[in-house]
């Protein structure tokens, strides 16, 4: 049996519920499928401060998921918040959904575009596709709505996203859009209808991911960049 957890920076439940939800509407049957988020601060990750207390949220949940015996990892963050720390303190692989759904969409469309929220976060896009080396096939657009907006749905939501990416098809020549943020899956069937173009989410797409790296046997490379911190403080420690 494989156990999958699905990390959320925020403290948001109803956002856990949601990932949780998209998550275990992708996982293989034989896959145990757990959602855990921060808890303190922040309530939604759109700043770059809340960043910085939503890695550290991610920390802490990593070290909780491996007295769990958790397999391994998916942060549900666009922006992928604290993805690097976690790959150091976690035994098994961790897939943030934001590289995971910009590597689908490259393998399903030449040019695709990311649409995220609410603005400021663009940047946070923008650091991803940049570690990736997919700027010459991927724009970042934005819609002004707020991640407490879709706290209890995606659905008010809808009409920006169907706008942004009607603009997007015609002045990116985008083949395929991405959802930048999570909790946005109940939005996926109805926009591919609207648009007819593929339209991603990374957390079905980064749970997926972390599934076949454990089918293959594959966990992070522990040569250099994310070797395992012998001796470095938990959270907890560091926070007592």
């Amino acid at each position: 049996m494989t156990h999958v957890r699905i990390l959320n920076p925020n403290t948001s439940e109803p956002m856990t519920a949601a990932v949780l939800a998209a998550a275990r509407a992708v996982a293989r049957p034989d896959t145990t499928v757990s959602a855990s988020h921060s808890t303190g601060a922040p309530a939604t990750v759109e700043t770059h401060v809340d960043e910085v207390f939503g890695a550290a949220g991610i920390l802490a949940q990593v070290e909780q998921g491996e007295r769990d015996a958790v397999d391994g990892y998916v942060v549900a963050c666009f922006g992928d918040t604290g993805l690097p720390g976690a790959r150091e303190r976690a035994a098994g692989p961790v897939v943030g959904m934001t590289e995971a759904a910009l590597q689908t969409a490259s393998l399903l469309a030449h040019r695709f575009t990311v649409i995220t929220m609410p603005p400021r976060t663009r940047a946070m896009t923008d650091r991803v596709v940049a570690s990736l080396g997919l700027a010459h096939r991927c724009t970042v657009r934005a819609v002004d709505v707020s991640v407490a907006e879709i706290e209890a749905g995606a659905g008010p939501a809808f009409d920006a996203f169907v706008l942004e990416a009607r603009a997007a098809l015609a002045a990116d020549a985008a083949e395929a859009v991405v959802l930048g943020c999570a909790g946005l899956t109940e939005l996926v069937e109805s926009l591919t209808a609207a648009l007819g173009v593929p339209v991603v989410d990374g957390v079905a797409s980064a749970t997926t991911a972390v599934e076949g790296l454990l089918a293959q046997g594959l966990s992070t490379s522990r040569v250099s960049t994310w070797a395992a911190p012998d001796g470095s403080p938990t959270t907890s420690e560091v926070w007592r």
